[in-house]
């Protein structure tokens, strides 16, 4: 069956540009072209294309998904190396999680502030002196 770009769009709920983009940078292949130069796209495309969106979704780096399309090429390797780039992402996740609690804490202990002038504000306090925040990193 062959799908427009249009048609391949509605389908995955990815936008025209995006599916160019991923064309460009090697996540879809350069697809067939009708003599009017109009792009063809088959049933493969829209899997492929909906694996992309899901794993852009949950938040996976371009190169990782790259690397998840090429393992999937072979379906009878050891999944170990899939394992690996979800672990990988999962403790950026994590660390970033981490990252925003601290942000949270410290913007929650900002906000505190007793709302008198400004030059007793809390919050311009901290702003203009990193020293004063409760965490180094955030």
């Amino acid at each position: 069956m062959n799908f427009t770009i249009g048609e391949l769009s509605r389908q995955t709920q990815v936008k025209i540009p995006t599916i160019r983009y991923y064309e460009q940078i090697g996540l879809l292949a350069e697809p067939v072209r009708t003599e009017g130069q109009q792009r063809r796209y088959s049933a493969d495309e829209v899997r492929r294309l909906n694996f992309i969106r899901h794993a852009r979704e949950l938040g996976f780096e371009v190169e990782a998904i790259r690397q998840l399309l090429s393992l999937t090429d072979d379906p009878n390797r050891c999944c170990g190396e899939v394992h690996a780039i979800t672990k990988a992402h999962l403790d950026a996740v994590k660390d970033k999680i981490a990252r925003l609690a601290a942000l949270r804490g410290e913007l929650e202990a900002m906000v505190a502030c007793d709302n008198r002038r400004i030059s007793e504000c809390r919050i311009i306090e901290v702003l203009a002196n990193h020293d004063q925040c409760r965490h180094d990193r955030h």
